[in-house]
């Protein structure tokens, strides 16, 4: 990292009625469960990616992941729901009690239909279905139908929160793998702007399980170093893929008028959303990247020059790093705009990946500092101000999230600070 810091903005998001404030987080990481715990391990730099241990991994080519440790299943869910969750529901169960507490809201003093529940999946599911395999397997000819149970169980990961809390509001959940929580909070806003009073949003997810190991195989983008220090190396000339990992964030979504006057203490606003699909992996031109920043700085109201910092996709894909690189150097020039990758602590989260992030920059937003990079350097060919070693404290207004998922989706979300 060059030490240069960026510019910083202006002016800070005005509150309007149809601004949406983020009031609450809740946290499950593989560095980190729960908010505090997780982002004081952002900044010191500690990485939470380590052996496997969920499962006897010592026959796959890749033994590394970002698990979520010292999660007792048991002490944070119901035992009449353990049966009928996987660990993915468990872990956003968690998530979304965290968040509701954080924000001082009391699900049951909220008007009936007030609040709802949006997220994002797409890895998750696995272990759920795995236990159907087996049913099916140990009951003989009774037929289960695991494509049924993964519709379910997408559906069922957003309805415990309901159930869990009450809500009886919109309820939903996106799928567009790493780019989902970006998606699931776009969504979010669109329900808080009908006048749906508090919605929480984002991702948590897990396929940490052999069915679901064998799924992440098959992507060919694992890395198979067995070194958690050089395994996940994005931007590097040494990127030889990503660690999988398991968790993620949680938002309580509330209109800006509305949360200030409950009194609510507020992280900042999301001002900007926009997503854009890839062209085919053999096309020339891939700008899907570039124009979902672009439409997430339009929807903000600002400009490339107002924004502080990025939190990249950081894929550890030597194509995707470079069309990334590429696209914030058209965006910013040269150096132009601190970048960070905290995801280098944990892994690649599928859903939940892109919701830690925004939490990430949230908690940024609030301290004004921007976390590091850990384990890897930057290529010079990509000319980014990558923010490695230690935080970096810096005036922060506006921060851009970047995300991508597999099959060609491209997200983007901007937070604004207020006041």
């Amino acid at each position: 990292m060059t030490g240069t810091t960026a510019p910083a903005a202006t002016a800070s998001a005005p509150v309007r009625a149809s601004t949406t404030v983020v009031t609450g987080i809740g946290v499950a990481a593989p560095n980190g469960l729960g908010t505090r715990a997780w982002w004081d391990a952002v900044l010191r730099g500690q990485s939470g990616i380590r052996p496997l241990t969920r499962f006897a991994a010592d026959g796959y080519p890749a033994r590394l992941a970002g698990e979520v440790a010292g999660f007792d299943d048991a002490a944070h869910v119901p035992g009449r729901l353990l049966p009928q969750t996987d660990r993915m529901t468990r872990l956003s169960l968690y998530a979304a009690a965290e968040a509701l507490a954080d924000a001082g809201v009391d699900p049951a003093a909220l008007p009936e239909y007030a609040a709802g529940v949006v997220t994002a999946s797409s890895g998750g599911g696995f272990e759920f279905g795995q236990r159907e395999l087996q049913a099916l397997w140990s009951r003989g000819s009774e037929y289960v139908s695991v494509y049924q149970s993964f519709a379910w169980f997408y559906a069922v990961n957003s309805g415990q929160i309901s159930i869990r809390h009450g809500f009886r509001g919109p309820s939903g959940v996106l799928v567009s793998e790493q780019a989902g929580g970006l998606d699931a909070v776009a969504q979010a806003r669109r329900q808080l702007r009908k006048g749906t009073a508090l919605v929480i949003s984002g991702g948590v997810d897990s396929a940490l399980c052999p069915w679901g190991w064998t799924a992440h195989l098959a992507g060919d983008a694992l890395s198979t170093d067995d070194r958690p220090d050089a395994a996940y190396l994005p931007f590097s000339d040494d990127a030889r893929g990503h660690v999988a990992g398991e968790g993620g964030a949680l938002l309580v979504l509330e209109d800006a008028a509305a949360a200030e006057a409950r009194g609510a203490t507020v992280y900042g606003a999301v001002t900007g959303c926009a997503a854009a699909f890839s062209p085919a992996p053999d096309a020339e031109d891939d700008t899907g990247l570039q124009r979902a920043a672009e439409g997430a700085l339009r929807d903000a109201g600002i400009t490339t020059d107002q924004v502080d910092a990025v939190f990249a996709d950081a894929a550890a894909d030597l194509a995707a790093d470079r069309t990334e690189a590429d696209t914030l150097r058209r965006l910013f020039g040269p150096y132009g705009v601190l970048v960070t990758a905290p995801k280098t602590m944990t892994g690649r989260l599928s859903a939940g990946g892109a919701a830690l992030d925004l939490a990430a920059a949230l908690c940024a937003l609030r301290d004004q500092v921007v976390p590091p990079t850990v384990h890897t350097v930057a290529a010079p060919r990509h000319t980014l101000d990558l923010v490695t070693g230690k935080p970096v404290h810096a005036e922060l207004r506006h921060i851009l999230v970047l995300a991508r998922g597999r099959g060609g989706f491209n997200s983007a979300a901007v937070v604004s600070a207020l006041g």
